[in-house]
């Protein structure tokens, strides 16, 4: 297998992650100023909101296939430092409706909107995991006014562009990413199984990998392949290039699922009032396995 083929069976699956032996199911941390709530989108779509503690707002945004359940060690920690931690499953994810369309990025979009102007956002930091980038890049652009919106934390980020063409030689063939696809339609928890150790470290403990096996098996499997062909489709260089808000990009240099020199590393360049932090021996899901880190990251970040 060569080195490009290597990066279609793990960069496309951004939230692969390592299988436990055991089918216990680890338990997320709360906290106690927890208050879910619903939120309708443009289509009715009925999406889970958790809205953790009081104080400036910081908005968790979630990676490919997974719910806002992956957020709970960063919302748990500042939640009680004063911030109001705001995370919502995207529809077909978690306790979200699952409508069976919308697995677009200007539905999506439209759904982060939905969300924000529900809860009377203004003035958030955004914290987008992987594939959702995206997501907040797409909104930023359809939005004639961005108050809602401070900056952005682009976390393990899938862009700027995954698919190879004559302006991105360094992108994986679109080949390779259908032949991926085609595991899904057969055997998906299988293709998790196959796939997922350089998600977390050797450390990380048998029920923690579990916990985020199961986050990723609820969802629903239109969603994970409809949302896997966009994310790999999309070429977001000309929207990084116009953004305007501050952003900061964090990303491992062990990150086998979005390899830094092929996403961060460029995606950083090209927006404005950027900074990339590269975390040592970190892989696609340092949100559990750099926790203390990160969260101290995060909070600095929102500060600024």
């Amino acid at each position: 297998m060569n080195r490009r083929d290597v990066f279609a069976a793990t960069l496309a699956g951004g939230a692969a992650l390592a299988l436990a032996a055991t089918p216990a199911r680890a338990v997320a941390p709360r906290a106690a100023a927890a208050s879910p709530t619903w939120v309708a989108a443009a289509d009715g779509t009925r999406l889970y909101v958790r809205s953790w503690g009081e104080g400036a707002p910081i908005l968790f945004l979630s990676g490919w296939a997974l719910s806002s359940e992956m957020w709970a060690y960063q919302m748990a920690s500042l939640s009680e430092r004063g911030f109001r931690c705001i995370a919502f499953d995207r529809r077909g994810h978690g306790r979200s409706d699952d409508p069976g369309r919308g697995y677009d990025y200007a539905t999506l979009a439209d759904d982060v909107d939905a969300v924000l102007t529900a809860l009377d956002v203004k003035g958030a930091t955004v914290v987008a995991h992987s594939m959702s980038g995206g997501e907040i890049l797409h909104y930023l652009r359809r939005q004639p006014s961005q108050d809602r919106v401070a900056r952005v934390l682009f976390l393990a980020t899938t862009l700027p562009c995954l698919t190879a063409a004559a302006d991105n030689p360094g992108g994986v063939p679109a080949a390779a990413f259908d032949q991926l696809r085609r595991q899904f339609y057969t055997d998906f928890p299988q293709w998790i199984d196959a796939s997922s150790d350089p998600f977390v470290v050797p450390e990380t403990s048998p029920l923690m990998r579990q916990w985020i096996k199961n986050i990723m098996l609820g969802t629903s499997l239109r969603a994970v392949i409809d949302l896997n062909r966009a994310m790999t489709a999309a070429d977001f260089r000309p929207a990084l290039a116009a953004i305007t808000v501050p952003t900061l990009f964090i990303h491992g240099d062990k990150d086998a699922s979005a390899p830094l020199a092929l996403t961060g590393q460029p995606a950083s360049q090209l927006a404005k009032s950027s900074k990339l932090i590269v975390y040592e021996g970190a892989p696609h899901g340092l949100f559990v396995t750099h926790i203390q880190r990160l969260n101290t990251d995060i909070e600095a970040f929102a500060k600024a």
